[in-house]
């Protein structure tokens, strides 16, 4: 079995480094490699040509569109019949090909998605990004690291997908922001079959501060009900959790004047992600930026939210993006 592994890039020469050279470190080199450089100022070319003679590697330069039809875009050069897409912020374990190859060959999906990780040397931001990006006492349980919510949604930072099933339903639309999720969608709405391969995961960088943060989760948030209306009946309830505890935490702090007692739930809140990161991290330092990570995640998310239902689903207006053209700043 082999593999075509797409990367599509925006201004990442470093981390495509990077990852390149955790590929050169595989067990199983059964895949090529296609990076898609999406209108970047700072290519990556000089990079790709560094691993020229240690991979089978290709390079394609595309005018700026996002990172859905950029991934469009390498999968059309694709040699083999399975696809791998990965983010350029991710890290890839040196089992991960001969992990993925060997679920694939004994139990066989259309698509899968694996979890993500973080490494002992990423920064104690990262980590904490990690933690809140992951943890039940935030939106992870949403993002598909376990198959808990219905059928299991893989995400592009870590998706497989056979050519069949990607051209059998148009690839990645148009969208910016939620592309991976009405990817899914679209896959099992067409009867495709999704899985998740715990051993295939990745170790991911993700946002290096915490306003970059907060702009990828209030895209998210606002992606969420672009979605709804592109696929009705994919809005559950826990989708808006974040908004809720938004406006929850907003009412807590204006009757907090007249009843301080009230206080003690946001304290309550942060304390359990304290303890929760500190057992998971074994840091106090990553624990205590952990609530940090958990607050940008909760209200960055839940804002974005509640500004797309006000906009969207009350004033009945067209799809919206915030941070779109300065996501990366």
């Amino acid at each position: 079995m082999y593999f075509s592994i797409v990367i599509p890039v925006y201004n990442r020469p470093d981390e495509v480094d990077e990852l390149l050279e955790s590929l050169t470190r595989q067990t199983l080199r059964n895949f090529e490699v296609i990076i898609v450089e999406d209108g970047s100022v700072r290519k990556c070319d000089v990079i790709v040509k560094k691993y020229a003679f240690q991979l089978p590697i290709s390079y394609l330069e595309k005018e700026n569109s996002g990172p859905g039809l950029s991934r469009n875009a390498g999968a059309a050069k694709a040699r083999y019949d399975y696809l791998i897409f990965f983010d350029s912020d991710c890290l890839i374990p040196e089992n991960y090909m001969e992990n993925a190859t060997q679920s694939l060959q004994h139990n066989f999906a259309d698509a899968y998605g694996g979890p993500d990780r973080a490494l002992p040397d990423f920064t104690t931001v990262q980590k904490a990004i990690n933690y809140s990006m992951t943890s039940f006492f935030t939106t992870g349980g949403i993002r598909g690291g376990s198959q808990s919510m219905d059928k299991f949604h893989p995400r592009s930072f870590n998706l497989g997908v056979s050519k069949q099933a990607f051209h059998a339903v148009g690839g990645y639309g148009k969208m910016r922001f939620g592309e991976d999720v009405d990817f899914s969608l679209r896959l099992i709405e067409n009867g495709f079959t999704t899985a998740l391969i715990p051993e295939a995961f990745v170790y991911h960088k993700r946002r290096t501060n915490f306003r970059q943060f907060f702009k990828q989760v209030h895209n998210s948030g606002i992606a969420r009900i672009n979605l709804h209306l592109a696929h009705p009946g994919s809005l559950k309830l826990v989708h808006a959790l974040p908004a809720a505890f938004v406006i929850g935490m907003a009412l807590v702090a204006l009757l907090s004047v007249f009843f301080p007692v009230l206080l003690v739930f946001p304290a309550v809140y942060s304390l359990f992600v304290f303890l929760d990161s500190l057992l998971k991290n074994k840091s106090a330092k990553v624990a205590f930026y952990s609530i940090a990570a958990a607050w940008t995640q909760l209200f960055g998310y839940g804002t974005g939210f509640i500004f797309a239902v006000w906009k969207r689903l009350i004033l009945k207006k067209g799809e919206f993006k915030a941070f779109e053209k300065k996501f990366y700043e």
